[in-house]
This record gives C-alpha cells, sequence and structure tokens, in this order.
C-alpha cells in the first residue's frame, strides 16, 4: 500500500467528517472544513491517504507528461488529489508565531499502525516551513498514549484547561515545544526514521498551501 501526505481537499470532507464522527463528541462540522480549506488564511489541514500500488500506477500511466508537468509545477499530483481512503487528518493553525495543532485523528480501523506520528510529523515539519517560533496543542489528560507521543517529538506540558473537553468536561493539558536549534535536530532525524519505517510521501510538510 502506498501511504501520502498531502493538504486536504474539499472532496475529501465525507470522508474526514466520518472520521471526526467517530474520535470526537461534538465533531466539526462540514461548513467548518469548508472554511478552513477555502476561507481561513491562518489553516494548514492534512489528510494522511492510503492507495494500493496497483491503482497508484494506473492513475499515473493515465496521465499524460504535459498534464503530470503541470501537476508539479502546481505543487500537487493528480493521481493522488481526491483519491484513496483517508485514514487520517489534522489541522494546523499558524498565528503570527505560534503553530497550533487544532485536530488530530486517526480512522478507528488504522490505529496501531503509526498512522498518528506521519501526521504529527508533518504537522511539525510544516510548523518549521511557516517559520513558527512554537508549536502548541491540547490533549485530554487521560491520553496517556497521545501524551507519550507528543513527548518523543519535544512536547512538554506547559499549563491544565479545566472543563476543556465540552461532551465529558475533562481538562486538557496544554503541551508545547520551542522550535529550536536542538528541536529541529531531533526531528530531522525522528522524520527521517519515520520515512524509512513507513516509506510515505510527503506533499505537505515542504511545499506552500495551494490556492483556488
Amino acid at each position: 500500500m502506498s501511504l501520502t501526505l498531502r493538504y486536504m481537499q474539499l472532496p475529501d470532507i465525507q470522508q474526514v467528517a466520518a472520521i471526526d464522527e467517530s474520535c470526537f463528541q461534538p465533531p466539526w462540522s462540514r461548513d467548518s472544513y469548508v472554511f478552513e480549506i477555502n476561507e481561513s488564511r491562518i489553516s494548514h489541514m492534512v489528510v494522511l491517504a492510503r492507495q494500493s500500488e496497483q491503482v497508484l500506477q494506473r492513475r499515473e500511466r493515465q496521465n499524460d507528461w504535459l498534464s503530470n508537468l503541470s501537476d508539479l509545477l502546481r505543487g500537487t499530483s493528480r493521481s493522488l488529489n481526491g483519491h484513496g481512503a483517508i485514514v487520517g487528518y489534522g489541522g494546523l493553525w499558524k498565528i503570527e508565531g505560534e503553530a497550533h495543532i487544532s485536530t488530530i485523528a486517526t480512522h478507528p480501523n488504522y490505529r496501531g499502525n503509526g498512522y498518528g506520528e506521519i501526521l504529527l510529523a508533518g504537522m511539525f515539519g510544516k510548523a518549521l516551513q511557516l517559520n513558527a517560533e512554537f508549536i502548541v496543542l491540547e490533549v485530554r489528560v487521560s491520553n496517556a498514549v497521545a501524551q507519550s507521543l507528543y513527548q518523543k517529538y519535544g512536547f512538554s506540558r506547559f499549563g491544565r484547561r479545566r472543563n476543556y473537553y465540552r461532551n465529558n468536561n475533562e481538562d486538557a493539558w496544554d503541551m508545547r515545544v520551542t522550535l529550536d536549534k536542538e528541536t529541529r535536530s531531533r526531528f530531522s532525524q525522528l522524520y527521517d526514521e519515520l520515512q524509512t519505517r513507513h516509506d510515505f510521501r510527503d506533499t505537505y510538510s515542504w511545499r506552500a498551501r495551494p490556492r483556488g
């Protein structure tokens, strides 16, 4: 199977919303995703798509070289955009020096495969590409698995947000990481190791957000 990390597009919303509804209460509305993709100037939404090599090769054969060149110049890949099963998604807001991970989730059927780490690493890389000074996120105080992953990438607890989650009033840890030289070096090593394990394509982290 082939994995691609890429910017979220409007055709992805149906699959993304289904994952959201299975993971969070209350979930985001579909209109919220449309706004994040089309209108928000601070938002960088991402999906991780999973596709069989046979389908990928067939789609690539259907594209002539001029179309491929056009897609490359636009920073997109027509053979993947809008296609493939979405196994996870995330959102990053860039506000001045702060990069804020607004959401991150993996489809329940695909948990335990390391896909959440790919999404986190992608947004970490995007924060670097956007010249952020630090990254912020919130996580349930009971979610020890997620906290362990975040700590692996250098996040630490900054504060506690009381009654943060509306469905059960659970508290959240405010976790942050400063993007200093040491953190950047550690991330580079972690990202390379992740690429070796999963061999995913990343057309999100180091490319400008597509417009229009």
